[in-house]
């Protein structure tokens, strides 16, 4: 039986793919644009439904709530992201079971995610979480610092650099917003002619998805327009 829940998520998610086709097929950028259904706070049936309608990618912000669900939903064919605050003591757990890490800041975090990546394991995934507005209340790595901290992962056996993720403060006006993106798609753009696997950059969720795609975001995190209001 189909409940009301999983009906409205698979509505959700269709008419979200078709918001981001259509801004950006009127984007100055020639990219598409991926998806991340952020499932922080929903249960595992959501992810499950949200997959048989096609999703595929999913991000977690806490670790023991991530693992739990990747445990729960092992059968299938998901890549898991982590995009949350990460702390020394729970890099082990994030290094065993997720594809994505979208929140690096500091060499040490990620220096401990290479050596206890498994060997059996492809390379973790890693986005560098870029503090674009030198914001004191935000998490992220100055944008000066970015280089020197992309170069270290690039030396790391059991990581791949990807690219680069921000969040901005949600009041910010929009032409701030697209400021903050348009800065973060040169710092990306940069970064590319550094790192030939640099392909991601993250950036933008429900309130601010359109100015981050016109800007050149290539990946989105959307997370209660597509599963409603958290639990």
């Amino acid at each position: 039986m189909v409940t009301k829940v999983a009906e409205n998520i698979v509505k959700s998610l269709e008419q979200i793919r078709q918001d981001i086709d259509a801004i950006a097929e009127h984007s100055d950028f020639n990219e598409s644009v991926r998806l991340l259904a952020v499932s922080k706070k929903h249960p595992a049936d959501a992810i499950r439904t949200a997959y048989d309608a096609g999703q595929r990618e999913f991000a977690e912000n806490y670790v023991q709530e991530g693992v739990d669900k990747i445990q729960q939903l092992k059968a299938l064919d998901v890549t898991w992201h982590f995009i949350g605050p990460l702390q020394s003591n729970k890099t082990k757990l994030v290094a065993e079971h997720f594809d994505w890490v979208q929140s690096i800041e500091r060499e040490k975090i990620a220096r401990r995610l290479n050596e206890q990546r498994p060997d059996a394991l492809p390379p973790l995934n890693v986005l560098l979480q870029v503090n674009i507005d030198n914001d004191p209340n935000k998490s992220g790595v100055q944008k000066k610092d970015v280089y020197a901290l992309a170069e270290f992962v690039s030396q790391c056996s059991h990581l791949k650099l990807r690219g680069i993720m921000t969040i901005l403060e949600a009041d910010t006006d929009e032409n701030q917003q697209l400021n903050s993106f348009a800065a973060m798609r040169s710092l990306y753009e940069q970064l590319q002619q550094m790192h030939p696997s640099v392909d991601t950059l993250s950036m933008g969720m429900s309130g601010d998805m359109r100015q981050a795609i016109h800007a050149g975001a290539n990946m989105v995190r959307i997370g209660s327009a597509i599963f409603g209001q958290r639990e």
